[in-house]
């Protein structure tokens, strides 16, 4: 049987690994057993400009402590767990802005925030939580990543995650973009 034509417009999701720095490349929380479930754009779907991803947060974590940029818009869901979205006990602090320009907000009900292109964010804590939130990102781009202010200046980062390499499956992904060039219909 020949492979389906569109075959490559899917992508099977499969639990992710946790993620820190490794070989200098950063990573997020690896010592928290967070699972999310989505795809990380290009480098899982050919041809996509998204990355979305989401997931239940059941403890207290620290999720991005970096303040960081994006070329492209970002959108944050914080809402109750999928049997009602409403439910919402948990408290989030989440900053927009850097520097002077910083505010800190609490958020403490279900709650969607827009980052528009080149908004620097973040820090991303999640404080208490009382209940399951479902947490999900939706970052308008191929590759997740932007500029980031690092403990030794800024850094541009780009990283997808413990996942594998959709060029050479036998690697781990490096977030090297050669990804983004690769057309669906080929």
């Amino acid at each position: 049987m020949n492979e389906l034509k569109y075959e490559k417009l899917f992508y099977h999701n499969k639990p992710e690994k946790g993620t820190k720095f490794i070989d200098g490349t950063y990573h997020e929380n690896t010592n928290k057993n967070i699972h999310g479930i989505g795809w990380r754009g290009a480098c899982q779907i050919p041809g996509s400009l998204a990355n979305i991803g989401g997931g239940l947060v059941r403890e207290p974590v620290f999720i991005d402590p970096y303040p960081h940029k994006h070329p492209t818009d970002e959108y944050l869901a914080f809402l109750g767990p999928p049997w009602d979205r409403y439910d919402f006990d948990a408290h989030v602090e989440f900053t927009l802005g850097l520097g002077d320009e910083a505010e800190l907000y609490n958020i403490d009900q279900p709650t969607i925030v827009r980052i528009p292109a080149d908004m620097w964010h973040c820090p991303l804590n999640f404080i208490r939580v009382g209940k399951p939130i479902f947490f999900q990102v939706a970052l308008m781009q191929g590759a997740f990543g932007g500029t980031y202010m690092m403990p030794d200046g800024l850094q541009e980062l780009w990283y997808n995650g413990l996942i594998d390499c959709v060029i050479d499956p036998e690697k781990t992904c490096d977030a090297c973009q050669k990804c983004l060039t690769l057309d669906w219909r080929k």
